[in-house]
């Protein structure tokens, strides 16, 4: 018996390269805003373009447009990005893959007051922002407030879940 086949074409993981989440909290009029940021770090199979194009695949493939509008996903139960929150860590789910990230003090106080943190999943590669490495904010507003970045991402308001 063959196993059956989609005609879908399957999610180039290898193009992806390493996906990075980074997690920060910003003060904000109406008080301090909880923030995620994913990107890849462009050193997927296909070298920064075949990152950045796995990873436009992936929001696309999840229904996440890029650009404009801020999707308010605190009102949609279905949503295909999840936050779970435990302890010092959150875990955010998107098919087919989950990535874990620590989060500071403050960001956990302000994804406790306001139940939902802001996504942003850029298509852009950030090589120089590797793992373990310590991001100086200046880069950080630098790369997140870049209209190259923000053109090129995904912009959600997703809620934040706990395991209890």
């Amino acid at each position: 018996m063959t196993p059956a086949t989609s005609g879908a074409r399957p999610f180039p993981a290898a193009d992806l390269g390493t996906l990075v989440v980074m997690a920060w909290s910003g003060e904000q009029p109406d008080g301090d805003m909880p923030y995620l940021l994913a990107y890849c770090l462009g050193d997927g199979a296909n070298g920064p373009e075949g990152s950045a194009a796995a990873v436009g695949q992936l929001l696309e493939a999840n229904g996440l447009p890029l650009g404009d509008p801020v999707v308010d996903a605190t009102r949609q139960p279905d949503f295909p990005v999840t936050l779970l929150v435990e302890a010092d860590r959150v875990v955010v789910g998107m098919t087919p893959l989950n990535a874990e990230c620590p989060v500071p003090p403050e960001w956990l106080t302000a994804v406790g007051e306001r139940g939902h943190a802001y996504f942003l999943f850029t298509t852009r590669p950030w090589p120089e922002a590797e793992p373990g490495k310590p991001v100086e904010p200046a880069a950080l507003a630098a790369f997140v407030g870049d209209e190259k970045t923000l053109d090129r991402a995904a912009h959600a308001l997703v809620p934040a879940r706990s395991p209890h």
